[in-house]
């Protein structure tokens, strides 16, 4: 994957110091070897609005396609979390109603103690939304047990305006044309088309080919870094 092929519309025009330093701590955090016990962990949430049938689809025939009728009935908006380890070949997506702090606290609680329980540290990256943040855990658990949680935790946070570092993004955008393509009316069928997709792409074994290097960036995305003088 070369992302940086897309979204570079929303890249700062000039030197951005910042942009440049969490760049290349992501980079390099994706170069590191597999180690089981420090697994490189991806992160990401989107949003998702529910829509039922308000009459039975028709079934394909042939030289026609399915035909949905155009209205629909809402039924809310559902937040997906969606994990993955690049280097296994592994995603995981669970399903909330809001993307609180609670929300995120619950999923980071999955994460260490149902997915990766003999991990020494989970290296976890995301982006800079408000709610990711170690914070999240002391608003949603005791503080012992927050701490317990963030201290498994080693945390790396993409760039702002650089969500395309996060990996999980090329997992959500696979998820988007895969799979939410579709009227989905409630929450329970939310997860279950969702579990049904990461299984399948994790029985596919769908590793992620990053090829983006510090030296890309370097050279690439020079404009980010401040100029010296040789």
């Amino acid at each position: 994957m070369k992302p940086w092929l897309v979204e570079q519309w929303c890249l700062a025009p000039t030197a951005d110091p910042a942009f440049a330093w969490h760049m290349e701590d992501v980079v390099a955090v994706y170069e590191r070897p597999f180690d089981p016990q420090r697994p490189v962990v991806c992160l990401d949430e989107t949003s998702q609005q529910l829509l039922g049938e308000v009459r039975p689809p028709l079934p394909p025939a042939p030289a026609k396609p399915a035909r949905h009728d155009p209205e629909y009935v809402r039924g809310g908006v559902a937040n997906l979390f969606l994990v993955t380890e690049p280097l296994r070949g592994w995603r995981h997506v669970s399903v909330s109603d809001q993307r609180t702090r609670l929300d995120f606290a619950g999923c980071i609680k999955d994460l260490v103690d149902v997915h990766y329980p003999d991990a020494d540290r989970i290296v976890l990256v995301l982006d800079q939304l408000n709610t990711h943040s170690p914070a999240s855990l002391y608003a949603a658990f005791p503080p012992a047990e927050a701490k317990r949680l963030a201290d498994k935790l080693e945390i790396h946070h993409t760039p702002k305006h650089g969500s395309w570092l996060n990996m999980a993004e090329l997992e959500l955008s696979a998820l988007q044309r895969q799979c939410l393509r579709q009227r989905l009316p409630d929450r329970e069928a939310m997860e279950r088309e969702v579990t049904a997709w990461a299984d399948r792409r994790n029985d596919q074994t769908r590793r992620i080919d990053w090829q983006f290097t510090t030296a890309d960036a370097r050279t690439k995305l020079r404009r980010l870094y401040p100029a010296f003088e040789a």
